[in-house]
């Protein structure tokens, strides 16, 4: 039987606020069990991996090697501008792709 991913892992300054954003951002909510060392965000609905969130105490020195593709369920704009004001920066943007960081740097593209 093959395996499945359980979890995506975020070494992170601050797992709360990460996890806040990321809960935000996918219409999530942190699990309540949650601490400052390490949090979790159950996937919204059902088959999605859990997103994992632990403390480290390096700094993000490099881009990543794995990033999110998110599509936007309406309007790029409007959606890009949601994620801004959840926390995120805007890196690059075209007409059907956005080029984002979350609040501690890690990249995302949100796309149409």
């Amino acid at each position: 039987m093959p395996s499945f991913v359980k979890s995506v892992t975020f070494d992170c300054h601050d797992p709360l606020t990460l996890a806040a954003f990321w809960a935000a951002a996918l219409g999530s909510d942190v699990d309540e069990d949650s601490t400052s060392q390490r949090a979790w965000v159950e996937p919204a609905g059902w088959g999605g991996p859990s997103l994992w969130f632990q403390q480290v105490p390096e700094p993000k020195v490099a881009k990543n090697r794995l990033h999110f593709d998110l599509r936007a369920m309406g309007p790029l704009a409007d959606e890009r501008d949601r994620l801004v004001a959840l926390g995120a920066r805007t890196v690059h943007q075209d007409v059907a792709l956005v080029v984002m960081r979350d609040p501690e740097g890690n990249e995302f593209c949100l796309e149409t």
